[in-house]
């Protein structure tokens, strides 16, 4: 099974209505696509009462693939301040926030995304393992942003040592752009699933910390016919080796995001299931 989404709700403009209120994007997004990224959680660890709402709002087989708060990947400092005493408080937290989504069958998987600054090294390891641990049995996903877990003499070890501690393999498309990014690697981790993040190929953006609005200039790309026909093969062949393939689109700095996976979707020759009722406008 391939499912297709993009990365939060909020921005995707070409496909809501001139008139869609902000409180009733989620819903019409969920008339689109079957599953989405939350990246909120990402920046806090959100109320119980905010999934509860998203779960309402949302068909019955729709997926939240939620984003690790920023604390849990070592992203303090970059963001935020983390508002908790002790590691052990905050990953309690989080597993307490995302419940609704547990009991509603609506989790995804927990998406662990790590820093550039994160490397291969022993230290790093551990704490990977730590992370699993304290997660308990809820699906979780690994995506690096260091080019060193993908180094020549790392990689397969980086691939194994998912493999055997259970994590989703969520495979990253991005710019070449040096050590602070990471190759395509299409290598199924977990049967179950697998996640794949096209985050564009702007490689002149890729690394830009000019100023606040550097996320308008990392993701600005639209994914080319031709790119998108190699993507599409990838995925199929992922198919054949994982029951569920995630694609996720996080080219959105132009508004690119929704096009791109409405095409990968037509090139695919998908109709997806269980979707919510679009809003139907005056003609």
């Amino acid at each position: 099974m391939i499912q297709i989404g993009l990365t939060g709700w909020g921005d995707h403009d070409s496909i809501y209505a001139a008139d869609t209120k902000t409180h009733e994007k989620l819903q019409e997004y969920s008339s689109h696509f079957p599953v989405v990224e939350l990246d909120s959680s990402f920046y806090a660890v959100q109320p119980i009462r905010n999934m509860e709402k998203w779960v309402k709002e949302t068909p019955e087989n729709f997926q939240f693939i939620v984003k690790a708060f920023h604390g849990m990947t070592g992203h303090d400092g970059e963001e935020k301040e983390n508002p908790f005493e002790t590691i052990a408080e905050m990953f309690q937290a989080f597993r307490e926030s995302i419940e609704p989504l547990q009991r509603a069958g609506k989790l995804g998987a927990v998406l662990f995304q790590f820093p550039p600054k994160f490397d291969c090294i022993q230290e790093h390891v551990q704490y990977i393992r730590y992370c699993k641990k304290q997660m308990k049995d809820i699906p979780v996903a690994l995506e690096f942003r260091n080019q060193s877990w993908y180094e020549e003499r790392f990689q397969q070890q980086t691939l194994d040592f998912m493999k055997q501690e259970g994590w989703i393999h969520a495979i990253a498309d991005e710019p070449q752009a040096g050590v602070k990014s990471v190759p395509f690697v299409p290598v199924v981790t977990v049967k179950d699933k697998t996640i794949i993040r096209l985050h564009g190929r702007n490689v002149h953006g890729w690394n830009y910390s000019g100023n606040a609005n550097w996320r308008k200039v990392r993701y600005l790309y639209e994914y080319s016919e031709k790119e998108l026909t190699v993507i599409a093969e990838e995925v199929k062949r992922l198919e054949k080796q994982s029951n569920e393939v995630i694609v996720l689109f996080n080219n959105n700095s132009g508004r690119h995001a929704a096009g791109n996976a409405k095409q990968l979707q037509q090139m695919l020759g998908i109709e997806f299931d269980g979707l919510a009722s679009q809003q139907l406008g005056l003609f």
